[in-house]
């Protein structure tokens, strides 16, 4: 990938990071992730682009740009044909202070007509920060175009004294779903420790994310 030796100006700060990552996840073959970063940082360096002025660092972001998304292109042509050979299997890992990720990116190609039902386990469904992802989740879920009707919830209550607060906004949380007449259903569970989302569809095939 091309490349600039030169500092970077503030602007371009964030697409750099992105880009960075994408070539990181590109070398280690991790193709479906680097493919988002390639994305997101492609975006990113035309928002530059619109905003400089000087014709010469234009022809180099457009070259880079250019360069960006030909390997982009050609991520998503060999994970098309790894889907159309059976041979497809998606696995995303998240490291810590991870950018590049977002629900949408990460969830928008499962999330058709045909879904009907989503199930979450997370056992860290507790404080504010936390109820307020949930809360975007479900969202996305209301605002894409499948027809969700219920989504399960299976986490583990706070036992450090915010309780109150984790059932209270929860509460909260099944009410306006119930407002957009989707069911959350809630079970709580010590015994559980890794997150896990499985998508139905209305044909019972379940995709394990």
């Amino acid at each position: 990938m091309a490349r600039s030796g030169r500092e970077q100006e503030p602007d371009s700060t964030a697409a750099v990071t992105v880009l960075k990552r994408a070539v990181e996840l590109d070398s280690e073959d991790r193709y479906q992730q680097a493919l988002v970063c390639y994305q997101e940082g492609i975006d990113l360096l035309l928002q530059v682009l619109k905003g400089t002025k000087d014709d010469k660092k234009k022809c180099s972001l457009r070259k880079r740009i250019s360069d960006y998304m030909d390997r982009a292109e050609s991520i998503k042509k060999y994970l098309d044909q790894e889907k159309e050979d059976g041979k497809y299997h998606k696995q995303i890992k998240i490291e810590e202070n991870a950018t590049g990720f977002s629900y949408e990116s990460l969830f928008q190609e499962y999330l058709n007509e045909a879904v009907t039902e989503v199930w979450i386990e997370d056992p860290y469904i507790r404080q504010t920060h936390q109820l307020y992802n949930f809360l975007r989740f479900c969202e996305m879920l209301i605002k894409r175009p499948c027809k969700v009707k219920t989504i399960h919830l299976l986490t583990s209550l706070d036992e450090s004294g915010g309780r109150l607060q984790q059932c209270n906004g929860l509460r909260e949380i099944k009410e306006s779903l119930g407002d957009h007449g989707v069911l959350l259903e809630l079970d709580y569970s010590s015994s559980i420790h890794d997150r896990e989302i499985r998508v139905v569809f209305l044909l019972d095939i379940v995709i394990m994310i």
